[in-house]
């Protein structure tokens, strides 16, 4: 299995990526990866491993950048160099913790898009309170949708949970304003009638108060509504947690009661944690691709690495591949 990652991606590179993807080999014995960067600022962190490659390169592009034409003029960029590896078959999937944006470019003009799939969406696996955790799709690689998008992400979802995260016959739901059928938009009521006649398991409107809970496995909205739900929930935790630190802190009596809980503390931010998570599968591309979290430390990027290995030794691209064309031959709307 070859995976290529983009080592200068991200708020804490190349250390951070370089650190998860030497626990990776270390604990994966049929895993090679390549990592494209600065060499001489790579190899400090790099123990001997026959594992791991190297492809230089000083040229990155930056969150400022604008994704497209970074993407068309930075040809030697890590990023860009990074998909061409996957492009030319000398890697199975990639990864990347950089410029969302220019990751999708780099991943629709270097490694292109899967027949049948309009429009790739961009998927974390967010938290929910019996620790199952939950796939939202779209989250923002495309902000204005169709309800064919919609339906083609429940699909890819369903699928995903399936193969990667075991979850048998995920509950595949409906981001909405209310749970009643015949609720929201145009573009909620054409989705979910085709939904319905899905071979999915399509549990209906979902609302957002409810997706901490595990209402569903799948949820899936247009990229939007998808992005501000995720940045509202990254914000409610984060205040949430603030809140909490200063409340044990304002006085001799909360301290010693933080003590008291501490070990439970972690516990909840442990399952609160993204990096436990691994990273946001750009789903609807031709091979797997990756984003990982702008601020991923090294154990963030082990478990993206472990999340790509998964999709490939579960074949997830060709699996969603088959079930789209299998769905347009019987006649289904995508």
């Amino acid at each position: 299995m070859r995976l290529a990652i983009d080592a200068m991606g991200g708020d804490h590179a190349p250390e951070a990526i370089v650190k998860g993807a030497v626990q990776a080999v270390s604990s994966m014995n049929n895993l090679e990866i390549t990592l494209i960067g600065d060499e001489e600022k790579i190899t400090p962190y790099i123990s001997k491993s026959d594992q791991i490659t190297i492809i230089h390169t000083t040229e990155v592009i930056t969150a400022d950048d604008e994704p497209v034409r970074a993407v068309r003029k930075k040809k030697q960029a890590s990023m860009v160099l990074m998909a061409k590896e996957v492009k030319e078959g000398r890697a199975d999937g990639c990864i990347s913790a950089g410029n969302t944006g220019a990751l999708m470019s780099a991943g629709l003009f270097g490694i292109g898009r899967l027949d049948g799939v309009e429009r790739p969406a961009l998927s974390p696996t967010l938290p929910t309170e019996d620790g199952r955790g939950f796939l939202m799709l779209d989250v923002g690689a495309n902000v204005d949708a169709k309800s064919t998008h919609l339906l083609q992400y429940a699909i890819i979802g369903s699928i995903y949970s399936e193969k990667v995260r075991g979850v048998q016959s995920p509950r595949v739901g409906l981001l909405n304003v209310g749970t009643e059928d015949g609720k929201g938009s145009e573009l909620t009521k054409k989705s979910f009638e085709l939904m319905s006649d899905a071979p999915i398991n399509f549990i209906g409107n979902v609302e957002s108060r409810d997706l901490l809970n595990g209402i569903a496995d799948v949820v899936v909205t247009d990229g939007f509504t998808g992005n501000v739900t995720l940045k509202t929930i990254e914000g409610t935790a984060s205040t949430m947690f603030s809140m909490i630190k200063s409340t044990f802190m304002s006085n001799f009596k909360t301290k010693f009661a933080a003590t008291l809980v501490k070990s439970d503390l972690k516990g909840l931010k442990k399952q609160l944690d993204y990096s436990e998570y691994g990273g946001a599968g750009l789903f609807g591309l031709a091979a797997p691709v990756i984003k990982a979290h702008g601020s991923s430390n090294d154990r963030a990027i082990y478990n993206a690495i472990k999340q790509a290995c998964h999709m490939i030794e579960k074949d997830v691209t060709g699996t969603i591949e088959e079930t789209l064309k299998e769905m347009q031959d019987e006649g289904g709307e995508l």
